[in-house]
């Protein structure tokens, strides 16, 4: 099958080489020039395990373009993915703008029967908005379909290889017939390929999504309750999973959600129902609990130090939201530093793969190395921030040496109590008792 995917950005990517790895003819459009011309020599512009493979190789077997002209990508297409930005605004609501643009100027260009697919994350009633968007200046017949993603980032390429579950959002047969063939290669294993109407495929990725924000919130709310009791989170965390109903996954308590997706849906959704006259109370919560959980370390710094944080050198382990990505969208990791700085402390930090993307946002305001033991130089501490692998089996014993006061402070609970007590550290966690060493 023929597709387009207008976009490039990580959902339109992963999609578009993915689509290709099963046998379509798959043509990328993007604006960015230089972008289009790295990925036409064969350079994936993000960070995602495996990625990279399936992209050269469908690029070197002619299955996957690039291009920059929307109707060189979008004539020949059977089906056309919009796989575009929705930013929230200052009131938290979707900024539909780039996909309405993208919508009108498709209008022109349809001459035959095209399924147009919101791949997008886009509130409740998007579709009917991008058909008659199309509809303005339309010469053919066409669909539009709302086709939610449900990737995480890090294990992007195995969930759209190997979907939990595929939802599709259409009201007509004829696009139901197209989405099912080209999704029957990815549920071969009986996985659910699900059929329902527009709104309501719009309106499962917010809830997926809330709700998931909602359990880690949740969580770190029972962890914070913890340190009050004396109780031990990892343990407690370990006593719910257990329970079928509730389920291991999203229990891992931490220093707040960040990324691409569970800031701007969450507050999407609050949105949505704001301008419906529904005030969603229990999002208010996930919110408020979630802004103050980023700078929760930060809390354990000020109890530690005082005297305060002027004058103090902080090492940082990990800069992305969360590991196995370059992504850094409202990572914790940046409230933390930009509340560092504004104390007049300094920090040094090490990330696997994120550092480029945080030296454009800070420059040399922050210090960056070229591994987590250099990073920790002259630090009057070390700040865990995101849970890479690199960090969870440190030689202790050089990071002691490296530390003169020992102290660390962990956003990630990577480290066992015991441990850190036997070899003398200084440890603070989350949901758990503090070590003094």
């Amino acid at each position: 099958m023929k597709i387009a995917v207008v976009g490039t950005g990580y959902v339109g990517l992963v999609t578009g080489t993915c689509l290709a790895e099963t046998g379509n003819d798959v043509t990328c459009v993007d604006i960015d020039v230089a972008k289009v011309q790295r990925m036409k020599n064969g350079e994936v512009p993000i960070y995602e395990p495996h990625l990279d493979v399936l992209f050269q190789r469908n690029i070197k077997q002619g299955r996957l373009r690039f291009t920059t002209e929307l109707k060189e990508a979008v004539e020949n297409a059977k089906v056309i993915f919009l796989a575009l930005p929705t930013p929230p605004g200052e009131d938290g609501s979707a900024d539909l703008s780039y996909v309405l643009d993208v919508a009108k100027k498709l209008g022109p260009l349809i001459t035959e029967f095209k399924v147009i697919v919101d791949k997008s994350t886009v509130p409740v009633g998007t579709a009917e908005k991008v058909k008659a968007a199309i509809d303005i200046d339309a010469r053919g017949q066409f669909a539009v379909v709302s086709n939610p993603e449900f990737l995480r980032e890090g294990f992007a390429v195995d969930d759209f290889m190997k979907p939990d579950r595929v939802v599709v959002g259409t009201s007509s047969e004829k696009a139901r017939k197209v989405m099912e063939e080209l999704y029957k290669p990815f549920v071969r294993q009986g996985n659910p390929l699900l059929f329902m109407d527009e709104r309501s495929a719009e309106l499962t990725k917010y809830a997926a999504n809330a709700f998931l924000a909602m359990k880690i919130t949740f969580m770190n709310e029972i962890a914070n309750f913890c340190e009050l009791v004396g109780a031990d989170v990892d343990k407690v965390r370990l006593g719910l999973g257990t329970d079928d109903r509730i389920g291991k996954r999203f229990l891992f308590p931490g220093i707040g959600y960040g990324g691409s997706c569970f800031p701007k849906d969450v507050l999407a959704l609050h949105h949505s129902g704001k301008q419906l006259g529904m005030n969603f109370e229990i999002l208010d919560a996930v919110l408020r609990v979630n802004d103050s959980q980023r700078l929760r370390l930060i809390d354990k710094l000020n109890a530690h130090y005082p005297e305060g944080l002027k004058g103090k050198r902080f090492a940082m382990w990990g800069l992305a939201f969360k590991p196995d990505t370059d992504d850094i969208r409202e990572a914790p990791a940046l409230y933390m530093i930009d509340s560092l700085l504004a104390a007049g402390a300094t920090v040094s930090a090490f990330d696997p793969e994120a550092m480029d993307n945080v030296q454009k946002l800070y420059g040399s305001k922050i210090d960056f190395t070229e591994n987590e033991y250099a990073c920790l130089k002259g630090a009057d501490a070390l700040i865990i921030a995101t849970e890479w692998s690199v960090f969870r089996n440190p030689d202790f014993d050089k990071v002691g040496a490296a530390l003169p006061s020992k102290a660390i402070f962990d956003g990630r609970n990577l480290y066992d109590l015991e441990t850190m007590k036997e070899k003398g550290f200084t440890y603070y966690s989350i949901g758990r008792s503090d070590i003094k060493g």
